[in-house]
């Protein structure tokens, strides 16, 4: 079986440039950072694939972020005999793979970690660029300050913070963000 694997990093991005024009007969995709290891579509498709499957991913970067988990998730996939495409790089690795293959799964991925630390530090050197110039106001908050009382009030009466993360649309962390002393009103 042909099985796909997209990830993107935010909610709001695309996943038809990836895998576009491949045919696969089952796509697995995560909408997380390629940081998080704890990604539940790729366990799922870990899971799903059997001896003799292959596993097509858009590229490297899109499969991990560090060299670490790629080496060991194309080790684990091809453990269970699985064999990994990397569609835009062109390399297909096996299990049983020669010298060769092992140098560039090493030396691409350590390329994609490498620009994903660019891409940060680009992005952080911008930031305080922009904060000097005083255009930098950050992350806009989650929720209004209407909002952000009705939260305080409602967990100070006892609500779960679990039930007003969800009813808020809100991590349980940025729940607790709010009730903290110094939070951001909104």
């Amino acid at each position: 079986m042909r099985v796909g694997y997209i990830r993107v990093s935010t909610v709001d991005q695309n996943t038809v440039r990836q895998l576009d024009g491949v045919e696969v007969e089952r796509v697995f995709t995560d909408k997380a950072s390629g940081k998080d290891t704890t990604r539940p579509r790729l366990d799922e498709m870990i899971a799903f694939v059997r001896d003799g499957d292959t596993v097509l991913v858009h590229s490297m970067d899109r499969l991990a972020r560090n060299l670490d988990d790629l080496r060991r998730l194309v080790r684990t996939l091809t453990g269970k005999g699985v064999r990994v495409d990397f569609v835009n790089e062109g390399l297909t690795f096996t299990g049983e793979d020669s010298p060769m293959a092992t140098l560039l799964l090493s030396v691409m991925g350590a390329f994609a970690e490498f620009e994903r630390a660019l891409i940060l530090e680009r992005q952080r050197e911008g930031i305080a660029v922009a904060k000097q110039r005083g255009v930098y106001t950050g992350r806009k908050p989650a929720l209004t300050s209407e909002q952000a009382q009705q939260l305080r009030e409602r967990a100070a009466a006892g609500e779960k913070k679990s039930v007003l993360a969800r009813e808020f649309g809100i991590s349980r962390e940025t729940v607790y963000s709010y009730l903290r002393p110094t939070a951001v009103t909104g």
